[in-house]
C-alpha cells in the first residue's frame, strides 16, 4: 500500500540480532540498575474507581501527572471527596504538602486525569483536567511559583481561580488528553484532541507567558483505511507521547484508531493499527515523516493523513488489539525509541477480547531508529499479564527501562542493542493496580527514576496513592 514505506512493511519479518543491532553503538557505560530509594505517600485515601480498565489518577498518557523541576516534585491527584489537589516536596524528602486546586470530579471517568506543565517564561504551573469530548478546567499558579519553592509559601491562595477556557482562548467544546510539553525556549505548549474517539484530530496551543494563542489542528481524521475485512472513513491518530528532544526536534509516536469496526475480523477487538512516526523542526508548525517530507501543516489545509506516504514504521492490522497511546522517550542523540504493544501472530491472527487476550497472550516491542536511521524492534520478554500500557525512559547512558503495569521494570543496554531485556524489579510488594505515572523530567535532572502508582482496592473503595522512587546508573 502507498501509505508504508519499504522499509516499514520489512520491518514485519526482521529478526533483530546483537550484530544488527549495534547501530546504537557508543563508548560502553554501566548497564541498566535501579536501586529502590524509598516510597512515599501522596493520600492514604485517594479517589478509586475502575472505568475503561484504568484509574483516573495513574492513566499512562497523563502529561504531566508527575514531574521535578528546580530541585522539586509535583503531583497532582483527586482525593476521596473528589478534590483536585496538587503536592510539592524537596527532593529526596518524604513529606508532601498538598493544596486543592479549587476544582471537584465532576465524572467516574477515567480519561479525566490531571496534566501539569510548566511555563519556563514566567515560572507558573498549569493544570488542565477533567474532560472526556467536552469541556475542561484550567488552573495556573501566580508568576514565580516555580521559581522560587522555598521563598514562596505552597498555598492556595498562589494559585488563580478554575477557568473554562485557556485565560479566555477556547479551543474546542470536545475536548480530551491534555499533555503539556516545554519548548526549549521556554514556552508551554498545550497537545489535545478535538472531537472524539474513532473520529478526532491532534491539536496544539501555545502559552509564551502572556497569552495562549491556538495554533490549530495538525492531523486529519478523514481518508480511507481499508484491511482485509472491510473499510473505514473516519479516525482519530493517538499520540503515544509529544517531546522535544535536547536539539528541539519535536517527536511523536501514533497509532491510528477507526471508526468503522468492520475493519476487525472479530467485533470484540480494537480498530487500533499500525505504528506511525512524525516529527517537527519548528515547534509543532510543520510536520515530517521519517524521510523528511513534509505531510502536514498545523493550522492549514494539509493535516497528517492515514493516506500520506511514509508514516508508517511498524506496520500491523486491527487484528492484533494493539495498544493506543502506549509510550516514548528520545536518546541523548536525539533519535525516537517508542514501546508498543500487542497480541503477537503466533498466539493467532484475530483477537477476540481485547483486554483478555491482551492480559493472556500480549507482549511489549521495543521499537526504535538506530544511528544509521534503521527501524528496529525487539520483543520484551515480560508477558503483560495485563491489558493496560507500559511506560519507557532511557538513562544518561542510554539503557532503556520498560515500566510494566504493576510497577514491574525491565531494562537492556545500549551496549547490547537492546537485546538483553531482563527484570530487574518485579514490583512485589507494591499491591499497584495497573498501569503508572512516570515522572519523565526526573530522569535527566538527578538519575533517578520515580513513578506513581495506587493500591488495588474494590468498588469505589478509596486506596493509597504513592511514589517510589529507584536510583539509576550514575
Amino acid at each position: 500500500m502507498h501509505r508504508r514505506t519499504l522499509l516499514a512493511a520489512a520491518l514485519a519479518g526482521t529478526v533483530v540480532t546483537p550484530a544488527l543491532a549495534s547501530g546504537t553503538a557508543r563508548a560502553a557505560g554501566p548497564g541498566p540498575s535501579v536501586t529502590p530509594a524509598g516510597t512515599t505517600t501522596l493520600d492514604g485515601r485517594a479517589l478509586f474507581f475502575v472505568s475503561y480498565d484504568g484509574l483516573v489518577n495513574n492513566n499512562s498518557f497523563q502529561k504531566n501527572g508527575l514531574l521535578t523541576y528546580k530541585g522539586h516534585q509535583y503531583a497532582a491527584w483527586y482525593t476521596a471527596d473528589r478534590n483536585a489537589v496538587v503536592g510539592r516536596r524537596a527532593l529526596g524528602s518524604s513529606t508532601w504538602s498538598t493544596v486543592k486546586a479549587g476544582h471537584t470530579l465532576r465524572y467516574d471517568d477515567s480519561h479525566n486525569v490531571i496534566s501539569m506543565g510548566v511555563s519556563r517564561a514566567d515560572g507558573r504551573l498549569h493544570l488542565n483536567m477533567d474532560s472526556h469530548s467536552d469541556g475542561f478546567t484550567y488552573v495556573k499558579s501566580v508568576a514565580g511559583l516555580m521559581d522560587d519553592p522555598t521563598g514562596l509559601s505552597w498555598t492556595a491562595s498562589r494559585f488563580g481561580a478554575p477557568q473554562a477556557t485557556l485565560d479566555g482562548l477556547a479551543p474546542t467544546s470536545q475536548f480530551t488528553y491534555p499533555q503539556f510539553v516545554s519548548t526549549p525556549e521556554g514556552r508551554l505548549q498545550l497537545s489535545y484532541r478535538v472531537a472524539v474517539s474513532g473520529n478526532g484530530r491532534n491539536a496544539l496551543a501555545e502559552y509564551d507567558g502572556t497569552r495562549w494563542t491556538a495554533l490549530g489542528e495538525w492531523s486529519s481524521s478523514t481518508g480511507t483505511y481499508t484491511s482485509a475485512h472491510g473499510s473505514s472513513t473516519a479516525r482519530n491518530m493517538y499520540l503515544h507521547g509529544i517531546d522535544y528532544d535536547r536539539g528541539g526536534r519535536l517527536h511523536s509516536f501514533f497509532t491510528w484508531r477507526e471508526q468503522n469496526g468492520a475493519v476487525m475480523c472479530n467485533g470484540g477487538g480494537i480498530t487500533n493499527h499500525d505504528t506511525g512516526y512524525v516529527y517537527s523542526d519548528d515547534r509543532g508548525r510543520t510536520w515530517r515523516n521519517d524521510a523528511g517530507t513534509v505531510v502536514g501543516v498545523t493550522g492549514g489545509s494539509d493535516k497528517v493523513s492515514v493516506n500520506d506516504a511514509g508514516l508508517i514504521v511498524d506496520p500491523l492490522d486491527p487484528d492484533h488489539s494493539l495498544m493506543n497511546q502506549e509510550s516514548q522517550f528520545t536518546d541523548s542523540a536525539g533519535r525516537p525509541h517508542a514501546i508498543i504493544s500487542y497480541v503477537p501472530g503466533r498466539f493467532g491472527q484475530c483477537t477476540t477480547n481485547y483486554v483478555a487476550d491482551r492480559t493472556r497472550n500480549g507482549r511489549a516491542f521495543h521499537l526504535r531508529r538506530n544511528a544509521s536511521g534503521t527501524w528496529q524492534k525487539t520483543e520484551i520478554p515480560v508477558p503483560l499479564n495485563s491489558s493496560q500500557r507500559t511506560k519507557l525512559i532511557l538513562d544518561r547512558y542510554d539503557n532503556a527501562y520498560a515500566i510494566f503495569p504493576y510497577g514491574r521494570i525491565a531494562g537492556a543496554s545500549a551496549a547490547s542493542g537492546y537485546t538483553d531485556w531482563k527484570v530487574l524489579f518485579d514490583g512485589s510488594g507494591l499491591n499497584a493496580f495497573g498501569e503508572v505515572v512516570i515522572d519523565e523530567t526526573r530522569v535527566a535532572q538527578d538519575g533517578v527514576l520515580s513513578f506513581m502508582y495506587q493500591e488495588k482496592s474494590t468498588g469505589t473503595t478509596p486506596s493509597p496513592l504513592r511514589v517510589a522512587d529507584f536510583r539509576l546508573p550514575a
